[in-house]
């Protein structure tokens, strides 16, 4: 029995998680699964459709990017996933998506204000959108540069990746992890669901007023908090 069978099952089912909540269009998005004790991760091989994907498939990569099983090519945004294994030693998954919203909000360059409950269920701050990166990276090792142009943003921010666990990437789209695939496939629903929800938002009020701190504060600590009370013990 392989010794990557977990991670490839793990990053498997996060995949398929992807078009059944209308996250992806045809072979766009992908899910890694990181094996610590290993040092690797398991993601969706390159352009292939979700429909022709099998746990076999997942092609298994070292947090350097390289293959160290599979007979597939890995995604092309493997590096992207890999720096940031590689730097942030908490989190087990990694997605990446170009879910309609998100992407407009990361296409208009704009942060996501965080606007009510629904985002302070979540995050305390707007989602923040780094900005394009200069044309030196671009034409260096673009995917590899993409993981520290995320990692920079929540840096000059002065935000954690375990407070905040998504980001939109200017001009391109967003990306989310999480201690298991699980959680960050989660966290990628709840960010289209946040993106939707304020663009509407100003369409409806251009001038609707950030949450009040009280409430951030109220709806981040009953599902996060010393003394949380959301859900069951």
């Amino acid at each position: 029995m392989s010794k990557y069978l977990d991670i490839r099952e793990s990053a498997y089912k996060g995949n398929m998680q992807l078009p059944e909540l209308g996250l992806v269009l045809f072979t766009f998005g992908n899910v890694s699964a990181a094996d610590r004790s290993l040092g690797v991760f398991a993601i969706k091989p390159s352009g292939v459709p979700y429909e022709d994907l099998s746990p076999e498939n997942m092609v298994i990569v070292d947090f350097d990017g390289k293959t160290v099983e599979g007979d597939l090519r890995p995604s092309s945004d493997t590096q992207t996933h890999a720096v940031l294994y590689k730097h942030w030693p908490a989190i087990g998954g990694i997605v990446h998506t170009h879910s309609t919203y998100a992407t407009a909000w990361a296409q208009s360059l704009r942060s996501i204000p965080i606007f009510g409950t629904t985002h302070a269920d979540h995050n305390t701050v707007d989602i923040p959108c780094a900005p394009p990166m200069s044309d030196e990276m671009i034409k260096g090792n673009y995917e590899y540069e993409t993981g520290f142009q995320i990692m920079n943003e929540l840096k000059e921010k002065g935000l954690s990746y375990e407070e905040i666990e998504m980001i939109l990437v200017g001009n391109h789209a967003p990306f989310t992890w999480g201690k298991t695939p699980a959680k960050a496939v989660y966290n990628s629903a709840v960010l289209e669901a946040v993106a939707k929800m304020a663009l509407l938002t100003e369409q409806i009020n251009p001038n609707a007023p950030r949450l009040k701190d009280a409430l951030i504060k109220k709806h981040f600590e009953r599902k996060h908090g010393p003394d949380s009370y959301y859900g069951q013990q």
